[in-house]
């Protein structure tokens, strides 16, 4: 069902109610659960995690790259490398996303802002370039450091970091048609133009970094970090620079949906990253996580209807600075993790009372960690090592590794992890899930699909 000749409005009401349907009927069908709600679901058990991976100067080819990684425990493979699709040279590899039928996975450049564009629907397990888009600077007026790249209907949103006019953190979200066609840029208002939206505190930077969506709340949430002056430079020396301290967002922005019209510019100082919206049909709340105050905030719907700010928690030791980075919110919104870069520790929160998250759990996987994805059922964690290639740590403590975890609610347990120096493969950073269930047309048996979402 493609639903390609139905009116806007009438594809639009069809994509809300089927998301609210998947997100209804519990935590089998969640997706990993930082993926847009608009996306094809599955259930059962992942075949495949890709990883997008930076090219590292004297390992291997030193190219970035696509990696797949079997994680099915059933296949021969399981726990090896399957593939590896170089795609040229260091382009600062870092955020990727799905489209919305999951046949093609977007992966950006932070530095050359290129777009790289897999077919992973032909053979799972071994993903192909479709296409690379080379003009995103130019198509969208300026936008540099593609980020991350969220699926809507037919769509594909992309934040910037970043712009060509002074390599500061004043930046856009950018649409794409899943096609590849350029759309539209919306700029992040700031207080020189705030594009209609409603300052509700001290800042309108301008500044982005992530995105995500309430459909039944007709929102999104943005995010902001840095430009592309601070995250292309060396990490100790940026900490020493006090001008550069001062180059990062300050803001959290409310979007319209639908119309793509920012509405309010919200407070959260000191860096937040990424957005986590909750699952649940009545729970109009996200969570994000400040870099440089290592705090979690909530971002919610008050009783008016008005959306709002808080800080509710800590994260470790604030005055140590663990830079929490990515973050994953549990199907059924219970836990939210948080990874904390420097610690190489990852923490679990209760986050039943939203207002009040607590500790529960922490364990070390590391000397640095990054980036955290979730299974479905929430029994499987997967984590990687890498930040930002002038960011990451250096000499021994510049570990660079995949590792599969399960959970049982009480205790995280390592299954098996790949060391990304050692096979000659470089640093890894965001993680995709894939499995043969998604499409009817590949080799290996099929599990259950969604009905109606694709078809």
């Amino acid at each position: 069902m493609r639903l390609l000749g139905i009116p806007t409005r009438t594809r639009t009401v069809w994509f809300t109610f089927a998301s609210s349907v998947c997100l209804m009927m519990g935590a089998a069908f969640a997706d990993e659960t930082c993926m847009s709600p608009y996306m094809a679901k599955i259930v059962g058990q992942e075949d495949f995690v890709y990883v997008w991976t930076l090219g590292q100067e004297g390992v291997g080819d030193e190219q970035d790259k696509l990696v797949t990684i079997a994680v099915n425990p059933a296949s021969e493979d399981y726990g090896k490398v399957v593939h590896s699709l170089s795609v040229g040279g260091r382009n600062e590899a870092h955020h990727s996303g799905l489209t919305d039928d999951r046949r093609y996975l977007w992966a950006g450049g932070l530095d050359t802002n290129k777009i790289f564009v897999f077919d992973v629907h032909t053979d799972p397990a071994k993903p192909s370039l479709s296409q690379v888009i080379t003009d995103f600077v130019e198509s969208s007026g300026g936008v540099v450091g593609p980020h991350t790249t969220y699926a809507l209907p037919g769509r594909m949103l992309i934040t910037g970091l970043s712009n060509n006019r002074d390599n500061g953190g004043r930046t856009a979200m950018v649409e794409y048609t899943n096609e590849g066609k350029y759309v539209a840029t919306h700029w992040m208002p700031t207080d020189e133009d705030l594009r209609g939206a409603t300052k509700a505190g001290q800042f309108a930077d301008g500044y982005g970094y992530d995105v995500r969506a309430l459909p039944r709340r007709n929102v999104l949430v943005s995010s902001s970090f840095t430009g592309w002056s601070n995250y292309m430079m060396d990490f100790g020396k940026m900490l020493q620079d006090g001008e550069a301290m001062k180059r990062f967002g300050n803001t959290v922005v409310v979007w319209d949906l639908h119309s793509r019209k920012a509405k309010k510019v919200l407070d959260v100082p000191g860096a937040p990253l990424e957005v986590r919206c909750a699952w649940g049909s009545q729970n109009n709340y996200c969570f994000t996580t400040t870099a440089l105050t290592s705090k979690i905030w909530l971002i919610y719907e008050d009783e008016s209807g008005e959306w709002q700010a808080k800080a509710v928690a800590d994260i470790g030791d604030p005055s140590a600075v663990p830079l929490p980075v990515d973050i994953s919110i549990a199907a059924d919104d219970g836990l939210l993790w948080v990874d904390t870069f420097m610690d190489g520790t990852s923490r679990a929160f209760d986050i039943s009372d939203p207002f009040n998250p607590k500790e529960v759990y922490s364990h070390k996987i590391g000397s640095q960690l990054n980036m955290l994805s979730q299974s479905w059922d929430g029994s499987r964690l997967y984590y990687t090592s890498s930040l930002l290639s002038q960011w990451d740590k250096k000499g021994d403590a510049d570990e660079q590794f995949f590792k599969a975890y399960s959970w049982d609610g009480k205790q995280a347990t390592k299954q098996f992890e790949i060391d990304f120096y050692a096979e000659k493969l470089g640093r890894p950073h965001q993680m995709r899930f894939g499995a043969y269930s998604l499409y009817s047309n590949t080799a290996e048996p099929a599990a259950t699909r969604v009905a109606g979402i694709i078809d």
